[in-house]
């Protein structure tokens, strides 16, 4: 089972000395942030994106590459690509060459985004959501399969004789999970291709949550991927540690009251009772993480959010020195010894690699190719000799 963190990259004041970071404070927060998960040993860093103030993730791929660059070992994810207001064409042009820098340690997680006003600014209509969501995914997919694409549809300007550059790494594009926290069509759409499904339930109740992953396992079982517990799920969450609970609480109320995304509503107690929220001891995250296995089964991936509502780098980096020393070591074990032999792991571009048959190289040679002098039929060797 894979751990990590995401991040929404919010700018929040700190209400607790009413300093706001720069964006640029902010920026490099996320760097550390990041190289920091990997230095305590977490698998996956992911990252939202957000064309809109208090946000700062606008271009995933450029941040991302630049955190391949620095690391050696942690798989870097995104936690929302908007497939409703990218462009398909650009989305797979952009995450194959992250693939290739980041020697595969890449995969991605469709989504429609929080803000409605982001449709009109990229030329869509939101009540567009899911038939764009439907559209642009099964062109994405044909960009990545297909050398070749010749392609028609309703939202964009049709293709004819197009390929996607650079061609994914090694025959094999990233994996793709499906982000959605209220729309059963999406853990449709995930089931039906076989992709994995994000729950990253941080708003809702349990029961919710446990609805929309069990749509996806029968959906994933109906379309004939394997059994509905062998479906590839995640999960989000929220935690904030001390080693007393107390403390804890009484650090996080301010930073939850004032929270861009929930503050000024329900209590902190009232939020945590009916969330995965949890404030608390580091044993108490670990009890509560653990609960999820009883509503959604078997899992591959839990992503926890650590690092908004203005919190400042300092208490963020403490909070990943606690995940990584005293809670995921736990985590690990405790799941690893509950999941049964056909449960899945989280697929990696290795194991994905594996089933494909082993890497290939995917490079199309144009015809009368400037830079190689490559023509159709001929190979690398006949083109040297």
């Amino acid at each position: 089972m894979q751990f990590g963190i995401f991040t929404v990259s919010d700018v929040t004041t700190d209400p607790t000395t009413g300093r706001t970071p720069t964006e640029a404070e902010r920026i490099k927060a996320m760097v550390a942030i990041a190289l920091k998960a990997e230095e305590v040993g977490l698998d996956v860093f992911a990252t939202g994106e957000h064309h809109n103030p208090p946000f700062v993730m606008s271009s995933p791929t450029t941040y991302l590459g630049y955190i391949a660059a620095k690391t050696s070992r942690l798989q870097l994810s995104t936690s929302t690509t908007l497939i409703t207001t990218n462009d398909p064409v650009k989305i797979a042009e952009d995450y194959a060459l992250l693939q290739h820098l980041a020697g595969g340690r890449v995969d991605l997680m469709m989504g429609r985004g929080n803000t409605g006003p982001v449709y009109p600014w990229f030329g869509q209509d939101i009540r567009n959501g899911i038939p764009l969501a439907v559209e642009n995914y099964a062109l994405l997919r044909r960009l990545w399969t297909e050398d070749v694409v010749d392609w028609q549809g309703q939202f964009r300007t049709p293709l004819q004789g197009f390929t996607s550059t650079p061609r994914p790494l090694d025959g094999v594009p990233p994996f793709v999970w499906h982000g959605s926290i209220r729309s059963p069509q999406i853990a449709e759409q995930a089931a039906y291709y076989g992709d994995g499904f994000f729950h990253n339930h941080i708003f809702w109740p349990k029961e919710h949550t446990q609805r929309m992953v069990e749509l996806y396992r029968r959906r994933y079982e109906h379309y004939g991927h394997g059994a509905a517990d062998q479906a590839i799920v995640g999960l989000g969450g929220q935690v904030f540690m001390r080693r007393n609970s107390q403390d804890a609480v009484a650090e996080f109320r301010p930073y939850f009251d004032n929270a861009p995304v929930y503050g000024h509503g329900p209590s902190l107690e009232d939020f945590s009772r009916e969330t995965p929220l949890t404030v608390g001891s580091p044993q108490q995250v670990i009890e509560r993480t653990l609960s999820f296995r009883d509503y959604v089964g078997d899992y591959q991936r839990q992503l926890f959010l650590i690092d908004h509502a203005g919190l400042p780098l300092k208490t963020v980096l403490e909070q990943l020195d606690i995940l990584g020393e005293e809670v995921v070591p736990v985590l690990r074990r405790e799941f690893a010894a509950l999941k049964p032999a056909h449960v899945p792991d989280a697929p990696t571009h290795a194991s994905r690699v594996a089933a494909a048959g082993g890497s290939r190289d995917a490079t199309v040679y144009a015809a009368a190719d400037s830079v190689t002098g490559k023509a159709p039929g001929q190979s690398r060797e006949e083109v040297e000799a």
